[in-house]
């Protein structure tokens, strides 16, 4: 078996003028907030839920063509990260599912594929 640390037992004794927070943005209107994701970020999201999936992986890789490497490789592409919206986009119920499990509207899916492929 092998060798394992021990788990701490205490907290970390921190001073608090160390502790820092994140502050509130008060910068974005209040309302939705899934108003305020980038195309980007509900291309990343969507990839994660179509990727969730092993069957639903797999239909994704075989109809855009794209292999784990290519897909891995083109996160910073606008044409890769749109892939995931598109496949969605075209399958209804998926596009349903992944907006709900992803907290935002089809309508918002569709939308962000549109900005980035255009």
């Amino acid at each position: 078996m092998p060798h394992r640390a021990p788990i701490p037992t205490s907290k970390p004794n921190y001073p608090d003028e160390e502790v820092t927070t994140i502050p509130h943005n008060t910068d974005y209107p209040q309302g939705d907030q899934s108003s305020q994701l980038s195309a980007r970020t509900l291309a990343l999201a969507a990839l994660g839920w179509v990727l969730e999936d092993g069957d639903r992986a797999e239909r994704f890789l075989s109809l855009t063509g794209l292999d784990p490497d290519s897909l891995r490789a083109g996160l910073g592409d606008d044409a890769i990260l749109a892939a995931p919206l598109d496949f969605l986009s075209n399958h209804e119920p998926d596009l349903i599912r992944a907006a709900e499990a992803i907290a935002v509207t089809p309508e918002e899916l569709v939308a962000a594929r549109q900005e980035l492929t255009a």
